[in-house]
């Protein structure tokens, strides 16, 4: 039997297998994958030396633990086809934004072990910050058991209360775009001040990326490494004021919060 399968051939299972045969935790033959795309099937055997199938029902009867890596408009089809097959011996894991486990549990017939994970697209790099919380019938040992998929490709923690992943989904799974537009206007800006396009980039990119670093190895808050970098009188200073005069905080904080309201009516759906 296979060790963990994922129904789902896309990027994110693709980022997951890579995290995992890097860390090797796993040989290429303790894993399988499912997708109703030929393509996609080559496309991991040939790139991780993964065997698939196109059956979801077959993979989960030769699976130990299964990731549910599809998007939350077929979720409903996909656990209707493996149903049969849902013993409680089995751990299923989804990735699924909006898809709650009330729904994946039922879909699979009641009874299932499920561990309903948030994570986000810098997994893709083995940066990830993924979310899990734990179902109805999921052990201590089912949450330990992935978390440790996820820290493969990244930091993974649990939480206690699925009513706050819709505040996980904002923060995490959508602020890499919101970290991705700052870029982009941090460039722009470079751009009107007279930087060529690919400096500008450069320096953006960079700095973006100095500053994470800083933020997770300094020890320090996000508020004493501002204040370390803002002289009184100085440019940061003035351009600080800038944000504040223009309601960013409130501006982010809005954005969050829209994100949260959507999450929560994808939910309900």
């Amino acid at each position: 039997m296979k060790k963990v399968g994922f129904i789902g051939a896309g990027n994110m299972a693709g980022a997951l297998i890579r995290g995992l045969l890097r860390a090797g935790r796993y040989k290429a033959s303790d894993l399988y994958v499912s997708d109703a795309a030929d393509s996609q099937l080559r496309r991991f055997r040939r790139t991780h030396k993964i065997e698939g199938t196109r059956d979801n029902a077959v993979l989960v009867r030769e699976c130990q633990t299964i990731v549910l890596a599809v998007k939350p408009q077929v979720m409903a089809e996909v656990l209707e086809g493996v149903r049969a097959e849902a013993t409680s011996k089995k751990l299923f894991v989804s990735i699924a934004a909006g898809f709650p486990l009330r729904r994946i549990e039922a879909g699979l017939g009641g009874q299932a072990r499920v561990v309903r994970v948030m994570p986000n697209t810098p997994a893709l790099v083995g940066k990830g910050m993924s979310v899990a919380v734990a179902g109805a019938q999921a052990t201590a040992n089912d949450l330990k058991q992935t978390l440790r998929l996820f820290k493969a490709v990244g930091e993974a923690v649990s939480i206690t209360g699925e009513d706050l992943l819709d505040s996980v989904t904002a923060l995490s799974g959508s602020g890499p775009a919101f970290v991705y537009f700052f870029a982009e206007c941090l460039t722009e800006g470079g751009v009107r001040g007279g930087l060529s396009q690919q400096l500008a980039t450069q320096l953006a990119h960079q700095t973006l990326a100095g500053a994470a670093a800083m933020l997770i190895e300094s020890g320090m808050s996000a508020r004493e490494l501002r204040e370390m970098v803002t002289s009184p009188g100085g440019t940061t200073m003035a351009g600080l004021q800038a944000l504040e005069d223009n309601h960013f905080r409130r501006v982010v904080i809005s954005a969050l919060d829209a994100a949260t309201r959507r999450a929560r009516e994808l939910a309900a759906a």
